[in-house]
C-alpha cells in the first residue's frame, strides 16, 4: 500500500509526501499583492509537515478577483511580495504551488467576514463581472457576457500569470477550473449558453479550459508540474457529472497535465450531501477515466482516513483544508498516529537558495514538541 508518508514524483519535482494543504482564500491581500498575513499562514504550515502548500486563487487579471482582498498575478509588485513568501516555505524544506483563477460572475464580491454580502458596488470599491452567459449567480449582480474576442485573449492572460509564478518561485501551477468560477462557468451547461465556438456542445465548453491550459503548459517550465482543479459535479439535473468531467481531464492529461485536483459543486446553489469523504468517489472516477494522478478533497481531517483514500487507490494525494486552519501541523501528527517516525530537518539560513528536500520532519526550533 501506498503511505501517506511515501514521496511521490511529478515531472522533476518530488514532493516529501501526500499530505498537501489545499487552497484557501485568505481575503487578505491590498491591490493583488500578499501581505504578511499571508506569509505567516503559508510559513506556519511550512514548518508543519505538509508535502505541498497550494496558495490560495490567484486571479490572473484585477477584474477576476473573488473579493477586492483576493490574491493576483498581473504585476511585479505581487511577484515580489510572493518571492519572500516562496523563499520562506523553500528554506522549511517545502514546496508551494499557487492556484491561478478568473471568478467570472462570482467576481467583486464582499469577502466573508464583512458586513456586506453579494457583489461589492462599483462605487464601493467593486467593478462590472463577465462571464460565457449574461447569467448572475443568485444574489450576485449580472454579468456583462464576453464577447469572442474577449474569450480568445484569456489564455494569454493566463499564460502571462504562469510566466510570473516563475519569477515568484512557485514550484506548481494549478489552475482553478471549479467552484462556479470562469472556467468552470464555460464547462457547465447550466452556466453556459453561448451560440459560438465556446458554447453549445460539450467540446465547445471545454475549448477555453483547453485552450488555457495549452498556453499554461507552454509558459511554464518543462519540469515543473501542473495542475487543474475541477468541480466533477454540480450536483444539479443537467450539471456536470464525474464522467462528463474525467472525459475532459483525459484531454488535459494530453497537453502536459500531471494531476487533477478534485472537488466539487459551486456553480448554482444544490444540496450536497456533504460528510468525511464525500467527495473522494469522485476523485475515484475522474482517476479512472482520465489515467492521470489525482488529489482528493472534502472533509478529510483524520490521518487514518487519509491513508484509507491512499489505500483503496481513489487518489495519489489527500488535500486538507480546514482541519490544517486549526492545526497547522497536521501532517506532523498524521505522521504519529500512523507509526511514522520523523526527525528534525537542517537548519537553512534565511534566504538559502537550497531546493525542498524529498523528506519531511519537524522544524528544529519546534522539535522538543514532537510525540515521544
Amino acid at each position: 500500500m501506498t503511505s501517506l508518508f511515501d514521496p511521490l514524483t511529478l515531472r522533476g519535482t518530488t514532493f516529501a509526501n501526500r499530505a498537501w494543504l489545499a487552497p484557501m482564500c485568505q481575503y487578505s491581500a491590498v491591490d493583488g499583492v500578499p501581505t504578511d498575513w499571508h506569509l505567516v499562514h503559508l510559513g506556519a504550515r511550512a514548518s508543519g509537515g505538509f508535502g505541498l502548500l497550494l496558495a490560495e486563487a490567484t486571479a490572473v487579471v484585477p477584474e477576476g478577483r473573488i473579493s477586492p482582498q483576493d490574491t493576483g498575478l498581473w504585476n511585479d509588485e505581487q511577484v515580489a511580495a510572493w518571492r519572500r513568501i516562496t523563499d520562506f516555505v523553500h528554506a522549511r524544506g517545502t514546496h508551494v504551488g499557487v492556484q491561478l483563477a478568473h471568478a467570472g460572475r462570482k467576481a467583486s464580491t464582499y469577502r466573508p467576514f464583512s458586513a456586506g454580502h453579494g457583489t461589492v458596488p462599483v462605487g464601493a470599491g467593486g467593478w462590472s463581472t463577465v462571464a460565457p452567459s449574461a447569467l448572475a449567480f443568485p444574489g450576485y449582480a449580472e454579468p456583462v457576457a464576453l464577447t469572442t474576442d474577449e474569450v480568445e485573449a484569456l489564455p494569454a492572460a493566463f499564460a502571462a500569470a504562469a510566466r510570473r509564478a516563475v519569477e515568484a518561485g512557485f514550484d506548481v501551477v494549478e489552475l482553478h477550473a471549479a467552484h462556479g468560477y470562469l472556467l468552470h462557468q464555460f464547462l457547465s451547461p447550466l452556466s453556459n449558453q453561448r451560440d459560438d465556438r465556446y458554447g453549445g456542445s460539450p467540446e465547445n465548453r471545454a475549448r477555453l479550459l483547453l485552450e488555457v491550459t495549452a498556453a499554461v503548459r507552454e509558459a511554464w517550465p518543462a519540469d515543473r508540474p501542473l495542475f487543474v482543479r475541477v468541480s466533477a459535479t454540480d450536483w444539479l439535473e443537467g450539471g456536470l457529472d464525474a464522467e462528463a468531467v474525467g472525459a475532459v481531464a483525459k484531454q488535459l492529461g494530453a497537453l502536459g497535465v500531471d494531476l487533477v485536483d478534485v472537488s466539487s459543486g459551486g456553480l448554482l446553489p444544490a444540496h450536497v450531501p456533504t460528510g468525511p469523504s464525500y467527495q473522494v468517489p469522485l476523485a475515484r472516477t475522474v482517476r479512472a477515466a482520465s489515467g492521470l494522478p489525482v488529489a482528493a478533497v472534502g472533509l478529510v481531517t483524520d490521518p487514518q482516513q487519509a491513508q484509507g483514500v491512499l489505500d483503496d487507490g481513489s487518489a495519489d494525494a489527500v488535500l486538507v483544508g480546514r482541519v490544517a486552519l486549526r492545526d497547522p501541523f497536521w501532517p506532523l501528527r498524521a505522521a504519529h498516529e500512523l507509526g511514522v517516525a520523523l526527525g528534525a530537518l537542517d537548519v537553512l539560513e534565511p534566504g538559502s537558495d537550497v531546493a525542498p528536500a524529498a523528506v519531511t520532519g519537524w522544524q528544529p526550533q519546534y522539535e522538543r514538541g514532537s510525540w515521544g
